[in-house]
């Protein structure tokens, strides 16, 4: 069961001295926003840069470095799981060097992160046990909690409420604009992975909503699941989103052929209207509620160009995809 911030201030005294670690990007993401750092030691080999230059890599992965196809990379993991082994693992010497009092974990998805489950075997061999908090978000508004679980569970709660009134008051410029011009919502995918192909789930679609768009293919507040093209093709969605779980713009470009070979690519109104945009997956698949907003930015400005400008600083972040091979941003 996912903790309370009643139950954590129960159970963690508060003091500001305890030592935690990460094990996974979007909380790292989170503590280093509330400005928590000074008491994160260890964390993941796939947290965000900063912290990866200043923080001990604890948990690490068989796959790591490696360059795998989207295939390849499902067929590894689906192996995994039928096999009942993960592909993460933690460097238990250093977690016993660090005698950390927190460890944040997560269930949401164990393909892309080590679980609970995994954590809990490791702390199991510890001296000292420490506490382990999973953040398992279902949807937008567990993501936000999730920011006050951690910033409670570090002793400065009040720290999540400053963070998450600044995010909350972008997101609400968003929708009043779109309110004000009664924008109609745009009909939308965004790809979790290519080949084979799953749409969206968890707390996504939220964000494609509050951008201003629907996503009838999408699963609110669940799993993402195999999308077959033919309904995709019958759904014929206005704008396209491509953000492959763990791929950044570049790498997702290698995997486009796998699309755009597919029969009736050029059908697809995105395609005609060249509206199919390749996305940096940490806006949408790392649930940090900074990244997240930015996500929501960032699809504010794909959806309605007339009303929202991509912000500088996510310039970036996501391409224009034309059938000919070229890309612009």
């Amino acid at each position: 069961m996912q903790p309370t911030v009643n139950n954590l201030n129960e159970s963690l005294s508060g003091d500001g001295d305890m030592i935690a670690c990460s094990f996974l990007p979007a909380a790292t993401q989170m503590i280093y926003d509330m400005g928590l750092q000074h008491l994160l030691q260890g964390v993941t080999f796939e947290c965000p840069s900063t912290a990866l230059t200043e923080k001990q890599k604890v948990v690490r992965c068989v796959m790591e470095g490696k360059n795998y196809s989207s295939a390849e990379i499902d067929k590894i993991f689906t192996a995994s799981k039928a096999q009942g082994k993960s592909l993460y693992y933690v460097d238990e010497a250093l977690l016993e060097q660090i005698q950390p009092d927190i460890i944040f974990t997560q269930d949401t998805c164990e393909v892309c992160q080590i679980d609970t489950k995994c954590t809990t075997a490791a702390v199991a061999k510890l001296k000292r046990q420490p506490q382990i908090i999973p953040l398992t978000p279902g949807n937008l508004q567990d993501v936000y909690q999730t920011a006050v679980i951690i910033a409670t569970a570090l002793g400065h709660e009040a720290a999540a409420y400053t963070y998450l009134a600044a995010l909350q008051k972008r997101t609400a410029a968003i929708l009043n604009t779109l309110r004000l011009h009664q924008m109609p919502l745009k009909r939308v995918m965004l790809m979790e992975w290519i080949e084979p192909i799953y749409n969206c789930g968890h707390w996504i679609p939220f964000q494609i909503a509050q951008a201003g768009g629907i996503d009838m293919l999408s699963n609110p507040a669940g799993y993402s699941i195999v999308t077959p093209w033919e309904k995709i093709v019958q759904y014929n969605p206005e704008i396209l989103v491509i953000a492959p779980c763990g791929f950044h713009i570049e790498r997702a470009k290698e995997e486009m052929h796998l699309l755009t070979q597919k029969d009736n690519w050029d059908t697809i109104e995105a395609v005609k209207t060249k509206q199919v945009y390749l996305a940096d997956f940490d806006l949408f698949t790392q649930p940090s509620a900074s990244t997240l907003v930015d996500g929501v930015e960032l699809l504010a400005a794909l959806f309605h160009p007339s009303l929202f400008s991509v912000p500088k600083h996510l310039e970036d972040k996501a391409q224009q995809f034309f059938t000919q091979y070229s890309f612009a941003s």
